[in-house]
């Protein structure tokens, strides 16, 4: 049982939904970053996402973009990212997540990424560019390592997608609320609780929403019927506000304890 599965077990147990954090690893900085992995293990952050910078990020809107180019711009690489992982293991038990592109990985070597990966103490994996289907060898060394593969599923899946998807998750299945690119939403999908209900009859593997999700307001609704909830775009916003101020990673730190709860 890796933490991603400890960690869905214990919230259950205790009646509570996850708060999944997202953040661009090196944006404004590796070293900010890895204090902001400590400071959300302080606050009890669920699960925190790292964002591994891409030039193509196809699924991330402007916030998460802007963030992914400064950190290009100082030369941020896959194995850095994993490098601060492993770094942060030495005090930090939080379960992380990599979100990347599959691009990074395959130039990195699927086998050799997972063996990296599992060593630098990483718990998931989300790329949202690779289905299952395309994914089969990175899925199979992934659940050798004992690392999950994060799927997705979205308001356009069908019923045999779901199931599909269903069967071969692990961790927990990542629901992308609207069709379109991450970023701050001033409402929630209307069908987005429908949608869920339907997902959750066919499967009682966790099921967490990202993609829109911005405010406390927005986390208590969407955490009502699913099992967690994913921050990303405004966390990222909230770096970039204070990157000129003393303090950042505590400002930061208390917006996201604000969202959490």
């Amino acid at each position: 049982m890796n933490r991603i599965e400890s960690k869905f077990k214990e919230l259950k147990k205790k009646n509570k939904k996850a708060f999944i954090a997202f953040i661009t690893a090196g944006y404004p900085n590796l070293g900010t970053t890895e204090d902001l992995i400590k400071e959300f293990n302080k606050i009890d952050v669920d699960i925190l996402e790292l964002g591994v910078p891409f030039t193509d990020p196809m699924a991330d809107g402007s916030m998460i973009q802007e963030a992914s180019q400064q950190a290009l711009k100082r030369k941020v690489r896959l194995i850095d990212i994993l490098d601060l992982v492993k770094r942060a293991r030495r005090t930090v038990n939080i379960p992380i997540c990599l979100m990347t592109y599959y691009n990074p990985i395959f130039c990195f070597g699927e086998e050799k990424f997972i063996k990296r990966a599992r060593e630098c103490g990483v718990d998931g994996v989300i790329v949202p560019d690779l289905p299952p289907e395309e994914g089969k060898d990175l899925i199979k060394a992934a659940n050798k390592a004992g690392i999950d593969i994060i799927c997705f599923l979205a308001p356009t899946s069908g019923l045999d997608r779901i199931k599909m998807v269903a069967r071969v998750a692990k961790g927990f299945i990542y629901y992308v609320s609207l069709t379109g690119v991450t970023g701050a939403r001033n409402k929630l999908p209307l069908d987005l609780k429908k949608k869920l209900k339907l997902i959750k009859k066919i499967t009682d593997k966790p099921v967490c929403v990202g993609f829109g999700v911005s405010t406390r307001a927005q986390v208590k609704e969407v955490q009502k019927f699913s099992d967690g909830v994913i921050v990303g775009s405004a966390i990222v916003r909230k770096i970039k506000e204070n990157i000129a101020k003393k303090g950042l990673q505590k400002k930061v730190s208390e917006f996201a304890k604000g969202l959490k709860g």
